[in-house]
């Protein structure tokens, strides 16, 4: 860890993103933005179509893709190579390009970009150094928007009581075997605040909210992506994987082979300079 605290790159190896597979994982089974978010930051930022939007811990490009149609120059800053090379893959957009990189040293030009954005990655990062870049690269009247879905989606609860159930049990397996493994969600309820304390000039928090489909193979998929769960699986502890087991037979009774929509709320943490 730096001395903030914090170290993207070693903090995302510790959740085993860089595991062989993982950021394929990723990709098919995790949230996507709210396009909501699109029209809420241009409305903000006065730009129908920003020039340039720089994308923080852009993992597997979920985030930056989203811009693609919107902006004239999408740039993705991701440290792990493993999900730089899936977001390369799946995006053929020109106008978006990905760089390796950290989020508190982007080699963006003074006051370059209109808007910045952090999508699950805020809490990753070192927040002090972190904001002081975004302050540094954005232009006067730009938006930096943190935005996080809430865990798991809603789709059915028995699914969804299927998912607390790993969640306690594979965390309390982490717990007693020190892997740290814990979900670190109550850090991003700390994103206003540091916004507000780093000199932005307007703060708001709003909800959003997307709606897309769910399977019993997506709800499974997103659950091991997760922490505790990416922790703690890949040690191949025999508890850890009757829980699994367990998890399995429970999401597909409830869900069945229907496709199904979940519904994800995002809560945005949207500051302008």
């Amino acid at each position: 860890m730096n001395g903030h605290g914090h170290d993207a790159p070693v903090d995302a190896r510790v959740a085993r993103y860089a595991e062989p597979g993982f950021a394929r994982r990723y990709h098919a089974y995790r949230p996507r933005p709210p396009r909501a978010l699109v029209d809420l930051v241009r409305q903000i930022a006065g730009q129908d179509r920003p020039w340039l939007v720089v994308d923080l811990g852009s993992g597997t490009g979920l985030s930056s893709i989203l811009w693609a149609g919107h902006a004239v120059r999408v740039i993705g800053i991701e440290p792990l190579e493993e999900m730089r090379l899936v977001a390369m893959t799946a995006s053929c957009a020109p106008n978006v390009e990905y760089r390796p990189g950290v989020a508190h040293d982007t080699s963006v030009p003074d006051g370059a970009a209109d808007v910045v954005t952090c999508s699950q990655s805020l809490h990753h990062m070192a927040p002090e150094a972190t904001l002081s870049e975004i302050e540094r690269i954005l232009r006067p009247g730009g938006v930096f928007v943190a935005y996080d879905h809430d865990v798991p989606p809603l789709v059915h609860p028995d699914a969804e009581r299927a998912f607390f159930t790993l969640e306690d049990r594979i965390g309390e397996l982490g717990r007693r075997h020190g892997l740290g493994a814990d979900a670190r969600r109550g850090e991003k309820d700390e994103h206003a605040r540091r916004m507000q304390e780093s000199g932005f000039r307007h703060v708001r928090e709003a909800l959003l909210h997307q709606a897309e489909p769910c399977t019993a193979g997506r709800w499974i998929g997103f659950a091991l992506t997760v922490r505790p769960m990416s922790v703690v699986l890949p040690r191949g502890l025999p508890e850890a994987e009757r829980a699994v087991d367990a998890f399995r037979r429970a999401t597909q009774q409830a869900l069945g082979d229907d496709t199904t929509n979940w519904h994800v709320s995002f809560r945005a943490r949207l500051g302008v300079k």
